[in-house]
This record gives C-alpha cells, structure tokens and sequence, in this order.
C-alpha cells in the first residue's frame, strides 16, 4: 500500500472530477465518471449494486483511477490500485456526504430509494501527479 500525499488527500476532500478504469470480462477497459472520497488510508467510491463497474471489480480488483483538481483540470492524480473490499455497509450515508460535497444538498436519489449504494474501497499502489497547468 502506498501513502496518499497531502495534495491528493487535497482533492479527494473538495469536490473533484473522477474516473475509474476498471476491466470488462473481455479484458477491455471499461471507463465511468464518478464521486469520490478517502478515509484519508484509501479511495472511497459509492456505487449501486448490479452496475458494471461493481461486477468488473468482483472479478478482477485491479483499477486505475484519475482525480483532477477542479480549478485546473490539468492538475491530476492518476492511481493504481485494487479495490479491498465493497460493503453495503454505510453506503446510503455515504452517498449523502458526497452529495453534500459535490451538490451541496441531499443526493436526489436518481435511481430511487430502493437502490443498494456500495462504499468500494481502493488501496492504492502506485501514483503519478502530473502538476500541469
């Protein structure tokens, strides 16, 4: 496991631009924009059950991820890691903290209440900054 720099640690609490690439069963590469959070250890996403994402990384943990300063997108973390471990527990509140960060309100619930929010948590293996701009 690699340490988070004070930097990253920076935009993972702000609300910053997110991909993960993870890997469809065809060895393909598979690319979503998301939300993202730390525990100040690892990378927090919160996704719904059932999406490809969740499945590719049941499958294979192996992902990388880009974060990018929301001032200067040309300012990015690009990470390497595994996803450790996917818990329904805590998902529903953890959507509602990135909410608060990203929408600055309550998460608007998109695809309904019934909906099985997931914290994926990445530990980090490598990391390239690329301070641009």
């Amino acid at each position: 496991m690699t340490d988070l720099p004070a930097a990253l640690l920076e935009l993972l609490r702000k609300p910053s631009p997110c991909f993960i690439a993870t890997t469809m069963p065809d060895g393909s590469p598979q690319l979503t924009q998301t939300w993202v959070g730390t525990d100040g250890e690892h990378i927090l996403l919160n996704t719904v059950e059932g999406f490809r994402k969740v499945k590719n990384v049941e499958r294979d943990p192996r992902v990388a991820v880009t974060i990018a300063d929301p001032e200067n997108v040309s300012n990015y973390f690009s990470v390497r890691g595994r996803v450790v471990d996917i818990t329904d527990k805590g998902g529903a509140e953890s959507i509602e903290e990135l909410a608060q960060k990203y929408l600055g309100g309550p998460y608007p619930w998109f695809g309904g209440r019934d909906q099985v929010r997931l914290v994926l948590t990445i530990e980090v293996e490598k990391i390239v900054h690329a301070p641009w701009g």
